[in-house]
């Protein structure tokens, strides 16, 4: 009875990380059995929302975003219903949100199964996560490691911070946010969309390309550590 007892704290962490891991795969089934929304009646839709509609996007593009849907399809969507500026403002809501709720459910169910198992370079790949600033969560999320989504759980089960992590998730969208909704918008009223409009999004690229340039330096002008085992033996 006792030996029982003993082993359920150590079960709980597995049980949470396998629902992790169950929640990712019905969220990857889902994106191939539910069928589409019908484009053309979102338009509608939004009329009969009314003034509820930029809530509604923020919420629904947070919940398909946790769904493992691509943000850039959101985007495109959001900015042929909203604009390009008002598609891109409700895109970068819905990523906030998505990142935190993505972030609080790694960390729940993720957190203690990963910490209790990582050892040697990965015990260095989670120290690296937990003193990663903002500058390291954008680096991280302009590379295309996977979804917004995928990304915003896997963060969840490290030790990075909350706070960078959510500064730097929306840092990092606001490029394409602003660039995919003008395209978005241009398919509906290409008339409409000028310069004005896509500036956002080139700033957003150049101040991106800056801060990862910065970054690449200063990882290349680091010392290098030396691993503890190879210094050891070199005694």
């Amino acid at each position: 009875m006792t030996g029982g007892v003993g082993r359920l704290p150590r079960q709980r962490p597995v049980a949470r990380f396998t629902l992790l891991v169950l929640l990712l795969g019905l969220c990857g089934l889902a994106l191939l059995v539910v069928p589409r929304p019908e484009l053309a009646a979102l338009p509608r839709l939004v009329d009969r929302l009314g003034p509820l509609a930029p809530v509604a996007a923020v919420l629904v593009g947070a919940v398909l975003m946790l769904a493992l849907v691509p943000r850039t399809a959101i985007t495109v969507v959001w900015g042929a219903l909203f604009g390009p500026l008002a598609g891109a403002g409700y895109t970068l809501g819905s990523a906030l949100l998505a990142a935190a709720a993505g972030f609080a459910v790694g960390r729940l169910l993720g957190r203690d199964f990963v910490a209790a198992r990582v050892r040697g370079r990965l015990a260095r790949l989670d120290h690296w996560f937990t003193r990663q600033s903002v500058l390291g969560v954008i680096s991280v999320r302009l590379v295309p490691l996977g979804g917004y989504g995928l990304v915003s759980y896997g963060y969840g089960t490290t030790g990075a911070r909350l706070l960078p992590f959510l500064v730097g998730s929306v840092l990092a969208s606001a490029p394409s946010a602003f660039g995919y909704a003008a395209v978005g918008a241009a398919v509906v009223a290409p008339d409409e969309v000028n310069w004005l409009t896509v500036a956002p999004a080139g700033l957003g690229l150049a101040v991106a390309a800056g801060l990862g340039a910065r970054w690449w330096c200063a990882r290349r002008a680091a010392p290098r550590e030396v691993p503890a085992d190879h210094d050891e033996a070199g005694r």
